[in-house]
């Protein structure tokens, strides 16, 4: 059986990143976290951490990781069950912290509005890792989060899949940028796909993928070179475009949302790219995760497209 100590001392290393701040967030002796780690390992036979200038921990240190950030959020259902304790609680000892992984465009559409009344009905601390959608699984399979929207369909080992709906991306840029551009339907097919080779895009980072995407589904390009901004911040992203910097996708949610963006105009109106969104959670969530869970369930049933 597992030692709580020795465990809530290897999270705490891995979350504070050195045994000297897990010390002080635990109010140890950096010898007695040291110990408490060294005990676990030797009781396992495997070391758990990657010890250097900034600590990181092994697959078997990831794995155990999870398990005590899911002990947690059991005792902390635990504890608010007991008779008496009910309502009794005060300052940050009613507060849950519940960790997920989104992409940024999910996040700033529809994941914070949808959760956001869950989170202060029921004393939830959202913490968020922001990743893109191919992408966030990682977080989960490595215990940094309990939960993520991501594309992978097929479950992950001891969690669920839950389709979420999609999520619609347009191709947008400047008008500007645009005047140039092939503007019948035979023109576009031809001559479009040159000057969007030839016209820096706008990207997100370099884990974003869905230029290429839309260039592999309306146009049969794949691997194509095209000269590229990447800029990592929602709006800096879209002022980019507005600027007539390159072209770029939008989701269609913030597109509706913002007015249709104006100063932008649709590449090529009417072809988009859909992105299929699913919701990747522990299988035996604590009480603090299943309502996250039914919130982001409710909320993208509200906002993506339906399959």
């Amino acid at each position: 059986m597992l030692d709580a100590r020795q465990l809530e001392a290897l999270a705490a290393v891995i979350e504070q990143g050195s045994f000297g701040a897990a010390a002080k967030a635990l109010h140890l002796t950096l010898a007695a976290v040291s110990l408490r780690i060294k005990s676990l390992e030797e009781a396992l036979g495997q070391r758990l951490l990657v010890r250097g200038k900034q600590v990181r921990a092994t697959p078997a240190g990831q794995a155990l990781l999870a398990h005590a950030r899911q002990l947690r959020l059991m005792e902390a259902d635990l504890l608010a069950s007991l008779p008496g304790r009910s309502g009794s609680t005060a300052g940050t000892e009613r507060w849950q912290t519940v960790s997920v992984a989104v992409n940024a465009d999910s996040l700033a559409s529809w994941f914070l509005p949808g959760v956001a009344p869950a989170l202060q009905q029921h004393g939830l601390l959202l913490e968020v890792l922001v990743d893109d959608q191919d992408h966030t699984h990682d977080a989960l399979k490595n215990g940094d989060v309990t939960g993520c929207v991501t594309t992978l369909a097929t479950a992950m080992r001891g969690c669920v899949a839950e389709p979420l709906g999609i999520m619609r991306y347009r191709c947008m840029a400047a008008p500007a940028l645009l005047e140039a551009w092939p503007t019948s339907a035979a023109a576009r097919a031809t001559g479009l796909a040159h000057r969007l080779l030839q016209t820096p895009a706008v990207i997100f980072n370099r884990k974003d993928a869905l230029q290429d995407a839309f260039l592999a589904q309306h146009f049969n390009l794949r691997d194509a070179p095209y000269p590229r901004h990447f800029v990592p911040a929602a709006d800096a992203f879209e002022r980019a475009l507005e600027l007539g910097m390159g072209w770029g996708m939008l989701p269609e949610l913030l597109l509706a949302a913002r007015g249709k963006r104006e100063g932008l105009q649709e590449v090529w109106p009417g072809r988009t790219v859909d992105v299929v969104l699913y919701w990747q959670h522990w299988a035996r969530e604590p009480l603090a995760a299943q309502r996250l869970t039914h919130a982001v369930r409710e909320a993208a049933r509200k906002h993506l497209v339906q399959v």
